[in-house]
């Protein structure tokens, strides 16, 4: 062989070793399902939530997966169904898994969601983003059922931590007729307890008037007492809470479900580079992210966090990955955000924002656990009968 040829050879050897393999083609194909029951009309000119709320976040995150993916040889797609009725979202549910899909986001009731995971088989995992019951983290665990949407405990502990903080130990309670309402106020007096907090007035609303009307009438009779720091009202769909600030008989402050509240996300959320993620956000769906929207983008951003790292689409091989030292989303909120291996619940902080501003994101200094802060936010380990993870 001549010089030359040797050369030319070696050069080509060079050049094909020097040139990376192109992976193996991957698709990973995901479900959404949402229905959200009809809440029925309220009594207060509340600005209703979109009805695309979660199916927004969950086509963004299939955009962030696929700027990744398409580097890797991996393609995301995603099967999407916004139903009517608790029906027709388990008709989709069956219908996709019928045609290969085996990982879903949902954003759904409990008691959809339950009959959910009752009727998916080992090899489908599910990703609650939408349901806060507790009873979901507590004792209703399912193997196969993470959690992105923080429970109700855990924005109210956030909550209690920053009374707590503030020395603001003396609370009235005001907690509407609905379940979502009772759900959250029970979650609120555990939190109460845990953070040495009093409630010295406990009343439910049962008040059917026009608060547009009768607001300043009424309002300040109801909430009477010789003394309290703040108020805290327990109004989840919007009927009567957004009356309560300024109508309250003391001069006090008012948080909860309106007033300063505790949420998954908000537009007010800019820190840790989450205004990029708004914005991304706003040129995808023309309005602001909620957290529905983020409880969403998170799942499908968890799926393809795994999916990088594995190279694989299997349901169990990024069941074991969520709950390993491995996995780290970066979530735009500031801290590690991992799963909870007893009940599959997403750690993660939460920010108490009012309408126009950021106030604080919990969990806050001085509130110490010896795995992480963030477990002093919601039921730990010891609190829950769930043991979904060995």
């Amino acid at each position: 062989m001549s010089v030359l040829s040797r050369t030319t050879a070696t050069s080509l050897i060079a050049l094909v070793a020097a040139t990376p393999l192109k992976a193996e083609s991957l698709d990973v194909q995901i479900g959404y399902l949402q229905w959200v029951p009809d809440q029925g009309p309220v009594l207060s000119n509340v600005i209703s939530e979109p009805e695309d709320a979660g199916l927004r976040g969950a086509e963004l995150a299939i955009n962030d997966n696929s700027t990744t993916g398409r580097f890797l040889g991996q393609t995301y797609s995603m099967q999407s169904n916004v139903t009517d009725s608790e029906e027709a979202a388990i008709a989709a549910f069956d219908a996709m898994r019928e045609n290969g899909l085996e990982l879903f986001v949902v954003n759904a009731p409990a008691s959809t969601l339950k009959t959910l995971t009752e009727k998916a088989g080992d090899n489908t995992l599910i990703f609650n983003a939408g349901a806060k019951d507790d009873a979901l983290r507590t004792g209703q665990c399912h193997v196969n059922l993470l959690h992105t949407m923080p429970s109700y405990s855990m924005l109210t502990d956030a909550l209690g931590q920053w009374l707590n903080q503030r020395r603001w130990d003396e609370v009235f309670l005001i907690t509407g007729p609905t379940d979502a309402d009772k759900g959250w106020a029970d979650a609120f007096r555990r939190s109460a307890k845990r953070f040495g907090l009093e409630i010295v007035e406990d009343k439910p609303w049962t008040f059917d008037a026009d608060l547009r009307r009768t607001a300043s009438k009424e309002l300040p009779l109801f909430t009477q007492a010789s003394d309290y720091d703040a108020v805290v009202v327990a109004d989840v769909r919007g009927d009567f809470g957004e009356y309560v600030p300024f109508n309250t008989w003391l001069p006090r402050p008012v948080m909860g479900t309106q007033g300063m509240s505790p949420v998954t996300w908000h537009r007010v959320v800019e820190s840790w580079g989450a205004a990029q993620l708004q914005n991304r956000f706003r040129e995808l769906a023309d309005r602001n992210m909620n957290s529905e929207d983020y409880a969403a983008w998170a799942a499908i951003r968890a799926i393809g966090t795994a999916v990088t790292d594995l190279n694989s689409a299997k349901p169990g091989e990024i069941r074991n990955f969520l709950f390993s030292d491995k996995f780290q989303l970066a979530a735009f909120k500031g801290r590690k955000v991992t799963f909870r291996d007893w009940n599959g619940q997403m750690r993660q902080p939460i920010p108490l924002v009012h309408p126009r501003g950021l106030v604080a994101t919990a969990p806050f200094e001085g509130f110490l656990h010896p795995n992480t802060e963030l477990d002093t936010l919601g039921f730990d380990r010891p609190e829950s009968e769930c043991r979904i993870n060995g």
